[in-house]
């Protein structure tokens, strides 16, 4: 993750969808804060694609972390960075095509790139999931879901574009909303669009804002997710004091985190979840 820096719904909106949420999952599983597999379980199989969701799965890990960018025939594709370098083969496949920007390829040449080989020979010719396959992939196992929208900027409509594609899937019903589902972004426009778009979905703002701000973000964001390396206890229970637009207290998930010892400092703030790219380690540690 990198860093990049209101309305609140209707009464009735708010009330509708306040049924939907139970008690924060976190707190509700004995004081353990949620671990949650980063671009899957990405310390053991390539970040963002469909093995790393299923090494996620064979660990027994419940949740599972993605982040979304369009292609230039918009298609949305599962990758972290805006550039397709890091984790494919594209400059061997496209030596022609620099600067490999993920807007400047289509879904289908995409598609044909090797986004394994760079973490290792046993996943050579994975490949650069769509939104569609890798919830898919989340779903099969009974999995849940914490989906970023990287670089919004970049792509205009793409909060929409993406609802649509996880209502084609199945992912907007009621189970889904209840406990299973949330969407994150950097930029606060592009979470307060999909507040405003869904009501009923889950929302988390990464980074840490001022606790000054908190009572705008809590008009349409859920969680406040900062970096672990920004956290502290009394940020924690700073954010934790805010109730957010369904009527419960604002979560706080921090990020990255895969030591023990860290994974345990932070679980002492109170945090409601780890993300992580060693969830077994960071499970290990906390308990969650």
């Amino acid at each position: 993750m990198h860093a990049r820096a209101v309305a609140a719904s209707t009464t009735a909106l708010l009330g509708t969808a306040a049924l939907l949420f139970p008690v924060s999952p976190a707190r509700a599983a004995g004081g353990s804060p949620l671990v949650i597999a980063h671009r899957g379980a990405s310390a053991y199989a390539p970040e963002n694609t469909l093995a790393a969701v299923d090494r996620a799965a064979a660990l027994g890990i419940r949740w599972v972390e993605n982040d979304v960018q369009r292609t230039r025939d918009g298609e949305l594709v599962v990758l972290h960075d805006d550039n397709l370098r890091r984790t494919t083969d594209v400059e061997e496949v496209y030596p022609d095509r620099a600067p490999w920007k993920v807007k400047d390829f289509t879904a289908a040449e995409i598609a044909r790139l090797d986004a394994g080989s760079w973490f290792g020979p046993a996943y050579a010719g994975a490949r650069v999931p769509t939104l569609e396959q890798f919830v898919n992939r989340v779903e099969r196992h009974h999995q849940k879901l914490l989906l970023e929208i990287k670089n919004p900027e970049l792509y205009p409509g793409i909060e929409r574009q993406t609802l649509k594609v996880l209502g084609n899937e199945g992912w907007l019903d009621r189970s889904h909303l209840a406990g299973r589902l949330i969407v994150q972004s950097f930029s606060a426009d592009s979470v307060r669009t999909v507040h405003e778009l869904k009501p009923a979905v889950k929302t988390g703002l990464l980074g840490t804002p001022p606790v000054s701000d908190l009572p705008v973000y809590a008009g349409f964001a859920d969680q406040i997710n900062p970096s672990y390396g920004s956290l502290s206890r009394a940020y924690a229970s700073s954010v934790q004091a805010f109730t957010g637009p369904h009527g419960r207290p604002l979560e706080v998930l921090t990020w990255t985190v895969d030591d023990a010892a860290t994974a345990q400092r932070v679980a002492g703030y109170g945090v409601d979840g780890i993300i992580t790219n060693k969830p077994d380690v960071v499970r290990e540690a906390v308990g969650g």
